[in-house]
C-alpha cells in the first residue's frame, strides 16, 4: 500500500505536480484524426487539466491553443476558421496554429497591439489516426520505431473511449495478466472466425484452443517481468500440459502506454491520458500484420458502444454497466455482456475516482504494477531534477526502438523465451512493413 503522498504523487497530472510534469514530457493523444473531419475542424478538449481548442487551419495544419481569448477571455471553441487560423467570435483577433496573434481589427488602423500577444500553443503531430499533442518544454521527443507508428495507414485503425476515473487505474487493470481469467471469463466459447476485431475471442496461436477457454481453465499464470529500454515486458505463462505452456508477451511503453497482442493478426497499442485527476480516455491503435484492416466494420462496431460527440461508453455507471444476474450465473463472469471494455470500465470506476492506494494489499501477481510504480517514481525524481526521463528519446535514439514483441501463442515449457522470439520474427517476416523489434 502507498501513502496519502506517495498516491497524490503518481496520480495528480496539474501542471505543477510531480507526475503532470513528467507526463508533457512526451507526446500524448489529444484526439481521433476522425474527430477533425467536416466542414468545421474545431474541437474543444481538456488535456493534463488544461482547458484548450483543437483547430485544422484553411492550409491543413493542426494548432491546439489555450480557450480562453487573451483579450477578453471570451471562447475560442466558437471561432471562425479563416484567414489561415482561427479567430475570436467576440472582436475577430485571429491567431495561427503556434499562438501567434496575426489580426487585432478592431484596434485602430496602424497599431502594433498584435505584434506584442501570443496566446499558449503546443505542437501538434498526425500519427496513425490520432493527434498528438506535446505540452512539454523544449523541443519535443522523437517518436520510437514502434510497430503502430511505422506500418502504413492501410494496416492501422485508431479509436478512443471514456472512463470516469483517474487514469492510472486504467493503466494498472492494462499491465495485470492475471484479471483477465477472472474479468473477462466466459463460461461458454464462440466460434473464433466471427470474433474479428475483439481481443480475446481468437484461438491462440499454434493451437485450437480458444482464448476463452485458455483463459477460464488455466486462472494462475506465472508472470515474470523484465525491465526493458522502453519501460517493461510482461510474460504470462500458463501451464497447458507437461510439454506445453500459454505464452502471453505484453509491453508497457512507458510513461502511460502498453502494447498486447489483441489476435492471431493484431496488436493493440493503447495509451490512458488524463483529462482531468479524475476522468481520462483511452486511445488505441490497432495494427495488423497481415491484411489490410477493415477499418469500416471496427468502427461500426465499436460506435454501436459509445455515444458521440464524447465517445462515452453506452453501458456506464448509470445504468449499472448493464448489469444481468442471470446472465452471471450462466454467460459471463461479470453478468456485463461480452464487450471486455466494460469489463475493463467497471473494474476502474469502481475503485473511485482517484483510487486510495492506502488501503490496498498488493500479492505476488501484481509484480508488474508495483516495478511500474518504482519506474515511475524514478522518472517523476529524474524530470524534477533536471534530467532525462525514460523514453523521452532524441532523434539518434528512436530508431533503435522498434517492435515490441507482443505475442500469444502455446509453446514449450523449457523455452518461453526462444518460443516468443522467433514467433515474433517470423510475424514480421510475413509483414513487408515490419521492422525487427
Amino acid at each position: 500500500m502507498l501513502s496519502v503522498e506517495q498516491n497524490d504523487l503518481i496520480t495528480r497530472i496539474g501542471p505543477r505536480t510531480g507526475a503532470g510534469a513528467l507526463m508533457r514530457r512526451y507526446w500524448q493523444p489529444a484526439a481521433l484524426v476522425d474527430e477533425l473531419t467536416g466542414n468545421r475542424p474545431v474541437k474543444p478538449i481538456t488535456l493534463l487539466g488544461e482547458s484548450l481548442v483543437l483547430f485544422k487551419d484553411d492550409r491543413g495544419r493542426y494548432g491546439l491553443i489555450d480557450r480562453s481569448c487573451p483579450h477578453r477571455g471570451t471562447d475560442l471553441a466558437y471561432g471562425r476558421l479563416e484567414d489561415g487560423g482561427l479567430r475570436c467570435a467576440f472582436h475577430g483577433w485571429l491567431f495561427d496554429v503556434e499562438g501567434k496573434c496575426l489580426q487585432t481589427p478592431a484596434e485602430p488602423e496602424g497599431s502594433n497591439l498584435c505584434a506584442n500577444i501570443r496566446q499558449k500553443a503546443y505542437p501538434v503531430v498526425e500519427r496513425s489516426g490520432i493527434l498528438f499533442a506535446y505540452m512539454g518544454p523544449g523541443a519535443p521527443p522523437a517518436f520510437p520505431h514502434f510497430d503502430c507508428f511505422v506500418a502504413p495507414d492501410t494496416h492501422t485503425f485508431a479509436f478512443k473511449g471514456m472512463i470516469d476515473c483517474n487514469w492510472l487505474q486504467s493503466l494498472e487493470v492494462g499491465i495485470d495478466p492475471a484479471h483477465t481469467s477472472f474479468l473477462h471469463r466466459f463460461f461458454h466459447d464462440e466460434d473464433p472466425a466471427d470474433q474479428y476485431g475483439k481481443l480475446f475471442r481468437d484461438k491462440s496461436s499454434d493451437s485450437d484452443l480458444p482464448m476463452t477457454k485458455i483463459m477460464r481453465e488455466f486462472p494462475r499464470p506465472r508472470i515474470e517481468v523484465e525491465q526493458t529500454s522502453y519501460g517493461m515486458r510482461i510474460a504470462t505463462l500458463r501451464q497447458i500440459s507437461d510439454a506445453n505452456m500459454h505464452i502471453r508477451i505484453t509491453n508497457l511503453m512507458f510513461p502511460n502506454a502498453f502494447i498486447i497482442p489483441m489476435s492471431r493478426e493484431m496488436t493493440i497499442t493503447q495509451w490512458h491520458v488524463p483529462i482531468d485527476d479524475t476522468k481520462h480516455y483511452w486511445y488505441a491503435i490497432f495494427t495488423s500484420f497481415t491484411k489490410p484492416v477493415d477499418k469500416a466494420h471496427m468502427r461500426d462496431q465499436r460506435l454501436k458502444l459509445y455515444q458521440l460527440p464524447d465517445y462515452i461508453p453506452n453501458k456506464n455507471k448509470s445504468n449499472d454497466y448493464g448489469f444481468d444476474p442471470h446472465e452471471q450465473e450462466h454467460e459471463t463472469f461479470t453478468g456485463m455482456g461480452a464487450d471486455i471494455n466494460v469489463h475493463d470500465q467497471w473494474a476502474c470506476e469502481s475503485m473511485g475516482t482517484i483510487q486510495d492506494r492506502t488501503r490496498e494489499h498488493l500479492g505476488q501477481q501484481d509484480k508488474a504494477i508495483t516495478t511500474y510504480r518504482r519506474l515511475l517514481r524514478q522518472a517523476i525524481e529524474d524530470a524534477k531534477n533536471g534530467g532525462r526521463p525514460l523514453m523521452v528519446l532524441d532523434a539518434q535514439s528512436a530508431p533503435s526502438l522498434t517492435g515490441p514483441a507482443a505475442i500469444d501463442g502455446i509453446g514449450p515449457t523449457g523455452d518461453w523465451k526462444g518460443y516468443y522470439e522467433k514467433t515474433d520474427a517470423s510475424k514480421r517476416k510475413a509483414a513487408s512493413w515490419a521492422n525487427g523489434g
